[in-house]
């Protein structure tokens, strides 16, 4: 009898919880939503990256319809500007070399900025970590929280990053070149490049959680339940 009645006990000690995907969801964006101003400002950096590619890419994509175009009189507002209306000429593969440059550098500090708040975000929730690991929490269901956050900011900042990167091309244009821009926009290609970035700040704000998540997944309960934050 005090076999059947231990091995029961065992078991039901040995029982963690495995919470469902849509239990994560909800955790995480409530998590962001309670911490509304620090998440505002990681998605500001995300905003400011994307929208500086989406912009460079925008504009970049216009000017080169404008040379395709043979117009004449867009090709003296070019030349006004100061832009070589060629499309194989040294200068343009110049100006090209250093977008890119700058495109990679922002992309690099919005990965870091994305990475150092959700750190911190780890260091303000260790109780709160240490409770769901008492409780049963799987390290698989934690990482899934940190991962779930940052992609819920990722995807908010790229979408409006390209928004506002577009918009203030396409502005900048209008007032650059003159309503007669408006009907040699590239409007596939923009379609596309907003995609592209859409895609690479979501990757970018993933790879950014990443560590944080692993860091709060091999915390130890105890640890976390003795600190004082």
């Amino acid at each position: 009898m005090a076999e059947s009645y231990s091995s029961p006990a065992r078991r039901e000690i040995g029982t963690q919880v495995k919470l469902p995907v849509r239990k994560a969801v909800e955790i995480s964006f409530n998590s962001v939503k309670i911490r509304f101003g620090r998440s505002l400002i990681t998605v500001s950096s995300i905003i400011l990256a994307i929208a500086f590619l989406m912009s460079i890419w925008t504009t970049s994509s216009i000017v080169n319809s404008l040379r395709n175009a043979n117009d004449p009189k867009m090709n003296l507002i070019l030349q006004q500007k100061g832009i070589d209306i060629s499309q194989e000429s040294e200068a343009n593969r110049q100006e090209e070399a250093k977008n890119t440059w700058l495109v990679v550098l922002s992309l690099l500090v919005c990965l870091v900025g994305i990475t150092n708040a959700m750190l911190m975000s780890v260091t303000e929730r260790f109780r709160e970590i240490g409770t769901m690991k008492c409780m049963g929490a799987l390290d698989g269901f934690i990482v899934k929280l940190f991962i779930l956050e940052s992609a819920f900011m990722g995807m908010a900042g790229t979408v409006l990053g390209a928004a506002v990167g577009f918009l203030l091309s396409i502005l900048t244009s209008w007032i650059g070149y003159g309503t007669g821009v408006m009907g040699h926009v590239p409007w596939p290609t923009i379609l596309e490049r907003g995609l592209m970035a859409i895609v690479l700040g979501s990757f970018l704000s993933l790879m950014g959680g990443i560590l944080p998540a692993y860091r709060a997944a091999k915390m130890e309960p105890v640890d976390a339940m003795r600190l004082e934050v």
